[in-house]
């Protein structure tokens, strides 16, 4: 349980935003971007929208080459998985998303697309658009086209994303497989220190790969930063620690000198302002200590 509630702590969301707007920075001047676009009055939301400035512009990313001038983008983190369900979902935002608008048919529906991006591959939707819908999905390197239905959809699995072209997203990950791997992440994050993207990305990956991280040689100044946080607060812990034995040390010399003078329990507890019940448990801790130690 423990384990579940620190993998839920990771904000992939926010990562993910960062690293597609990494991947189409090459032509980030020809997209708008939009961060959980919300539909309607209700709290419905699409994970990310992008939008073509230019309808007719090209996108050479491979990711999106299926682009039109509205990209609605379906998200889930390395843990989760698209379900069936998922995908009956975000196909209604895209309707809705056509629909929610001031003028009828203001937003053409053949000016719609459908991304699902997951790690791993969603074997029973895969079978059941198969199978109970008639598509047709093909692909390679992580990016399915669904073919079949009057928008064009595609499946990416960052699993399968090429390392080269798409490395951000490629790593976006929770399960680094050797220090080799972070050594060239952060090999790759040097330079983009000082840019939000990408460090929005790097620190997800760091935190969700802490062991692998721990390993790597080449634990940047960059790196520390990300994690400083952190660190921070391990500090703060250890200090407080210390400060608490320290605090303890001396209260147990004060009782050891007003013990040898002969003063009770009860009068050493009211020196010292504390409980009869914590100075008798101190006074059992130090002789338990002095015949450890003897």
């Amino acid at each position: 349980m423990g384990e579940e509630t620190k993998e839920s702590a990771i904000q992939w969301h926010p990562a993910f935003y960062a690293g597609i707007q990494i991947e189409f920075s090459q032509e980030k001047e020809k997209l708008e971007f939009e961060n959980e676009h919300q539909l309607g009055t209700k709290p419905k939301q699409i994970d990310v929208l992008i939008i073509k400035k230019e309808p007719d512009a090209k996108i050479q990313k491979n990711i999106g080459r299926i682009f039109r001038r509205y990209n609605i983008i379906e998200y889930k983190s390395p843990e989760d998985y698209i379900s069936i369900d998922d995908f009956y979902q975000v196909y209604g935002y895209a309707c809705f998303y056509k629909a929610d608008t001031n003028h009828v048919d203001e937003i053409k529906a053949n000016e719609i697309t459908i991304t699902f991006v997951c790690k791993n591959r969603p074997r029973e939707l895969i079978k059941h658009l198969r199978e109970e819908r008639g598509f047709r999905i093909k692909g390679k390197e992580g990016i399915y086209t669904i073919h079949g239905d009057y928008f064009p959809m595609q499946l990416i699995l960052t699993s399968r994303l090429s390392k080269e072209e798409n490395f951000w997203l490629r790593y976006l990950t929770n399960d680094l497989k050797s220090v080799e791997e972070a050594n060239r992440i952060l090999s790759e994050y040097e330079g983009h220190q000082n840019e939000n993207n990408h460090k929005s990305v790097m620190n997800v990956i760091v935190h969700a790969n802490k062991e692998v991280f721990k390993e790597a040689t080449k634990m940047c100044e960059a790196l520390l930063e990300l994690m400083k946080d952190e660190l921070d607060e391990r500090t703060k812990v250890a200090e407080k620690i210390g400060r608490i034995a320290g605090e303890r040390n001396i209260k147990i010399q004060l009782i050891q000198t007003k013990l040898s003078k002969g003063k009770t329990v009860e009068a050493i507890a009211d020196d010292l302002e504390d409980s009869v019940e914590n100075i008798l448990t101190l006074i059992k801790e130090m002789d338990k200590e002095k015949k450890e130690n003897q």
